[in-house]
């Protein structure tokens, strides 16, 4: 079916969209104090995003996606062997406060398995293929966090990682979804109706994302001024590893001769962190708050920021 001009509006004009929203975000966050209320918003609005965007995706090609030991070795290097290198590096010019580092570490350790699809799809990456990995992506994440943890910062913060928060965000964010998005593609291609619905979605990604960042924005930066002076500490280390964290993943897939849409996967996933999944986990430690939220919300907000020029600047990775 042919795409839809107002589809193709959006697209084109999809960075300076998000701009406004992020900019809406902060006028909220700043004119009502109480813009935190929103947060319980974030995860249907997520979950509309992600269907939405799975819906683009040829689901029946997953499986297919799922078997690509080339690909996924790639993306296990580069989020489980090089990014937690970098981060060892990078957490060598925090200061020695324990609650900071452990903060750092948890979102800088676990890669997204949620809205990356969103983005990897608008910045031309090989979405399918980084949503067949994400059940991998999050199993690893559980079992190595611990062991990052406990290497980088000791035993007693290896022991505070729970899979309740990771299962809960694979529930709600991606399997329902994608079961959905599925449901609604095998109705597509037998009912004319449905093919016509389907084809109506297909505008909805850019607004969907564009929901997310006012929603997220509005909702976090609340929570920011408890903690200022940390979320000051820790803000270069994030703007370094938005820097340096797409062209490590970007470099994995070359060593891996992946095709160009897979590197920009790839690129995708190591830069793109899990910080609203485990924003939940992170409160379980003793005296989190305000230090542990304030900094994984400070993450979100770079990230987002960043995600805005990866759309635009990955899709002219060439392998």
């Amino acid at each position: 079916m042919k795409r839809s001009p107002i589809r193709e509006a959006l697209e084109q004009n999809q960075v300076a969209l998000y701009f406004i929203s992020v900019v809406l975000g902060l006028a909220v966050s700043w004119a009502w104090p109480g813009s935190g209320a929103l947060e319980p918003l974030i995860n249907p609005a997520l979950a509309m995003m992600l269907f939405v965007t799975f819906l683009q995706v040829p689901l029946a090609d997953l499986g297919k996606a799922f078997t690509d030991v080339r690909f996924l070795s790639a993306l296990a290097v580069g989020n489980f062997i090089v990014v937690p290198l970098l981060v060892a590096v990078l957490i060598n010019f925090l200061p020695t406060e324990p609650l900071l580092v452990i903060g750092v570490l948890f979102v800088l350790l676990t890669p997204c398995v949620d809205y990356v699809v969103t983005f990897s799809h608008l910045g031309r990456a090989d979405a399918k293929s980084l949503l067949a990995s994400t059940p991998l992506l999050l199993i690893a994440q559980m079992a190595l966090l611990p062991l990052y943890l406990g290497a980088l910062v000791g035993d007693d913060a290896a022991a505070l990682v729970q899979p309740g928060p990771f299962v809960h965000a694979f529930a709600l964010l991606i399997a329902g979804p994608l079961l959905l998005a599925a449901g609604f593609q095998v109705l597509e291609r037998r009912i004319k109706a449905a093919e016509i619905g389907v084809a109506a979605l297909g505008i909805l990604p850019v607004p969907a994302t564009a929901l997310v960042l006012f929603v997220v924005i509005c909702s976090v930066v609340p929570q920011l001024g408890p903690a200022i002076s940390s979320v000051m500490k820790v803000v270069p280390i994030y703007v370094a590893f938005a820097l340096v964290a797409p062209v490590a993943g970007w470099l994995v897939a070359r060593a891996f001769s992946l095709p160009s849409d897979q590197g920009r996967a790839v690129a995708f996933s190591a830069a793109t962190r899990n910080s609203l999944v485990i924003l939940p986990l992170a409160l379980s430690v003793p005296g989190a708050i305000p230090v542990i939220p304030a900094v994984i919300v400070a993450q979100t907000l770079v990230e987002l920021l960043s995600e805005l020029v990866y759309i635009r600047v990955i899709p002219r990775f060439r392998i």
